[in-house]
């Protein structure tokens, strides 16, 4: 694997062709709008991550900080404080937007100064070389780190505990594509597969209009499915797609001969990176170990999150969904009653601390927890949206059942609890069938 690299010069560029004014000012335009794209979002991050080293997000950084926080207050009006860019793993918070905002206004600025200032030169053919080899490594950057995050299904985890028993109308739409995708972790991987054979191709030198195409079709069914389930990834997505169009646009004469008018297109190998072999040797090697060291990282990234927070991850003691089937406040038994907002129908330990409490309209309280397996407590933080913490003692007179004793707000609470099985559900149950005598849509 290779990838051309080359150095401008001003011979080099009197050499080639003559592009058409227009071609120049596109050109101009795309090289300052993706640069500075790519270099205050996360993208610049991917590509300079170091393992155990948290990079900082670039949009908090300054000058990109001080010209959004100025563009947001002076021009949009928006209260900027803290808050404003506060990292929630949305990629379209208002500080997004007016990020992209600011990009594209020094991008048609930063246009026509580089043309009033460069009016006479001919082409780019050399600064072209150099700017498309970063744009690909910018993309299969992105590429990579999707895939790898559902070839190792991390992105859409299999639905927790309580999105299992939550009524499809309840969620979100994004909540309802990510369990969607979640329960079927084949069609996850094979989605990332896809998007992992987009970013390798795109960065071997005789495959790069082929694995561009193939990011691009990869990226426009995720830009849908942000749009369609309001997925906050829309600005990326978005620009992922143009970028890969970009990289497409100096061969798509070649490609439309191939793909829509039946004519045979030319082949044009890569030119060589320098003069001496000895120097294109060189380049090549680096950009190997640079492309293998950046599919190495995201290998290691989604294996150790498997591990923390995915499947690999260790489930608490008493994991599982368990239904209340008596519930006593102060010695008093609390009938399962639709009014009594005290009565818990379910009880769900799930991962990453998390306890849940049912009622029987369907509102869920969620808490956390902290189990101790050994003295047999477990303490829970704001018990049913209480205040403070409560503790339970509890006991398990046989796998599939559970007693809790402890006392919430001054108040003496009992319950008995019955371990359900989810292998029940007709999400876990149901299975594959390449014979089906009829539709199983329920």
């Amino acid at each position: 694997m290779s990838t051309q690299l080359v150095i401008e010069n001003p011979s080099a560029a009197e050499t080639g062709p003559r592009w058409s004014l227009g071609t120049r000012i596109a050109f101009r335009f795309c090289v300052v709008y993706f640069g500075l794209f790519s270099l205050s979002t996360q993208i610049i991050t991917t590509l300079l991550n170091i393992p155990k080293i948290d990079m900082p997000d670039p949009s908090t950084l300054p000058p990109v900080r001080n010209l959004i926080g100025i563009t947001a207050a002076h021009v949009f009006h928006l209260t900027v404080g803290p808050a404003f860019f506060m990292g929630t793993g949305s990629g379209d918070r208002p500080c997004d937007w007016v990020l992209l905002f600011v990009i594209l206004v020094i991008a048609l600025l930063g246009t026509v100064l580089w043309s009033v200032l460069d009016r006479d030169r001919t082409n780019y053919v050399a600064l072209r070389k150099w700017a498309w080899l970063f744009f690909r490594f910018a993309l299969a950057g992105q590429m990579f780190t999707y895939a790898l995050v559902k070839i190792v299904p991390l992105q859409m985890p299999f639905p927790a505990l309580f999105a299992q028993i939550e009524p499809i109308g309840s969620q979100s739409p994004m909540a309802v594509l990510w369990n969607s995708i979640g329960a079927s972790p084949a069609y996850e991987i094979f989605a990332g597969s896809a998007e992992f054979l987009g970013g390798l191709l795109i960065l071997i030198p005789r495959t790069r209009t082929l694995g561009a195409l193939i990011c691009v079709v990869d990226m426009i069914q995720i830009f849908m499915l942000n749009m369609t389930y309001d997925v906050p990834v829309k600005i990326l997505s978005l620009n992922l797609i143009l970028l890969g169009l970009l990289i497409v646009a100096p061969e798509c004469r070649r490609v439309e001969n191939f793909l829509f008018l039946n004519r045979r297109a030319e082949a044009r190998p890569p030119a060589p990176l320098f003069r001496s072999a000895r120097k294109n040797r060189i380049a090549a090697i680096v950009q190997v170990v640079f492309a293998v060291w950046l599919i190495g990282l995201n290998i290691y990234g989604a294996r150790v999150a498997w591990k923390r927070f995915g499947g690999g991850a260790p489930k608490p003691a008493l994991y599982g969904i368990w239904d209340v089937e008596q519930q006593t406040i102060d010695g008093q038994i609390h009938p399962p009653l639709f009014t009594d907002k005290d009565r818990w129908r379910r009880v769900l330990f799930d991962r990453y601390q998390l306890m849940v409490f049912e009622r029987f309209n369907d509102e869920r309280v969620f808490d956390t927890v902290a189990i101790d397996a050994k003295t047999h407590t477990l303490t829970v933080s704001g018990r049913g949206g209480g205040q403070g913490k409560s503790t339970f003692a509890y006991t398990q007179p046989a796998p599939d059942r559970l007693n809790l004793d402890g006392a919430v707000d001054g108040h003496k609470e009992q319950m008995e609890l019955r371990l359900a099985d989810p292998s029940k559900f007709l999400m876990v149950s149901r299975g594959f069938h390449w014979v089906s005598p009829a539709p199983f849509n329920r």
